[in-house]
């Protein structure tokens, strides 16, 4: 199994944070569209490593499919082929209010989003004339002059971020990729997930083999007691702020905890958060995260995922996390890898 990693969103700081992570062994890395340019670092990376590369995620519904086709055909060409074109669709306030935006039913656009990118890929690549017309979107021109032929290395695959059945289903339909959201448990994953995305291929009769599960997790990692102590106040405060939003109730609410989402709620209206965090007990911590030594964490990483999934996203947030300790989380899932392999040998 391979683990994704976050790169520092800091331009400056991509380069050379980049290669360090790149030389730990980690299989790819991700930027989140927080405080940066979700793509820019990505820019930086990609002719100076040789992991993946990959927007976790870059939020779809402000932006045109022609920019973000644009955008992630070249990084294809200056990762040589090891981009991937991760969306989302983030929540109605911000898309509204920070963006300044339009939001309405959000599966519907993501659906159409996915659909207009690949359509666009396919123009370029030369199999069809351009004619993309939906419900939010329309592409209809396309003169030379900006059509910059096929790629290289083939295009990019398009993943779409989802926790939510609906958005789930459509990821299943119409992606090439389905990136679960962080904020999630095994129960959750076994019982919502994966029937979500069974219905979304038998839709669009699709097979198994034709869409990537990556899961995304939440890690708190350490040796020593500080370290230990600090990963998991990282990760309480990053549980309790998710857990405050009402589009992740059904995760507790799967656990039976749906009561704690309007709690949290209340106390982040009133800025409490040291409060929010004490709300997240060790057993929510077990539960919603994984949290330990490397070795531990990997064994609970291949015990929630290994049987659907080939690579994680990995989220170490709050602490800082040693590069060793990251080392040693790559070393201890390959070696379940090898284990695996011998058993079935045997």
């Amino acid at each position: 199994m391979k683990i994704d990693v976050q790169l520092d969103g800091r331009p400056e700081n991509a380069a050379r944070r980049a290669r360090e992570l790149d030389a730990l062994g980690v299989g790819g890395l991700f930027t989140f569209e927080g405080p940066h340019d979700v793509f820019l670092p990505l820019a930086a990376a990609a002719p100076v490593v040789d992991s993946d590369l990959m927007t976790n995620v870059a939020i779809a519904m402000p932006r045109s499919p022609m920019h973000l086709a644009h955008t992630a055909y070249d990084l294809q060409v200056l990762s040589r082929g090891r981009f991937r074109l991760g969306l989302g669709s983030q929540i109605r306030p911000h898309i509204e209010k920070r963006y300044g935006a339009q939001w309405s039913r959000p599966a519907a656009r993501m659906r159409e989003t996915v659909l207009a990118v690949k359509s666009i890929f396919d123009a370029w690549e030369g199999n069809s004339k351009l004619r993309f017309e939906g419900e939010f979107t329309t592409h209809t021109l396309m003169p030379p002059t900006f059509d910059p032929g096929p790629n290289p290395y083939g295009p990019p695959p398009v993943y779409l971020g989802a926790l939510g059945p609906i958005m789930t289903r459509t990821a299943a339909e119409v992606a090439d990729g389905l990136l679960v959201m962080p904020f999630n448990s095994a129960r959750h994953f076994r019982e919502r997930t994966l029937p979500a995305v069974e219905e979304g291929l038998d839709r669009a009769g699709r097979d198994r083999a034709d869409l990537a599960i990556h899961p995304q997790i939440v890690v708190g990692m350490g040796r020593t007691r500080e370290e230990l102590d600090a990963a998991s106040r990282g990760v309480r405060t990053l549980l309790a702020f998710y857990g405050s939003t009402p589009a992740y109730r059904p995760v507790l609410e799967v656990e039976g905890w749906a009561d704690l989402q309007p709690e949290l709620n209340v106390l982040s209206k009133q800025g409490q958060f040291a409060a929010m965090t004490d709300l997240i007990d060790d057993t929510a911590l077990a539960t919603l995260a994984v949290h330990g030594t490397p070795e531990e964490c990997a064994a609970e990483i291949v015990a929630r995922f290994g049987d659907h999934a080939e690579r994680v996203c990995c989220y170490f947030p709050g602490y800082p996390v040693r590069d060793e300790h990251i080392a040693d989380l790559v070393t201890a899932l390959k070696a379940f890898d090898v284990t695996a392999l011998k058993a079935f040998g045997s």
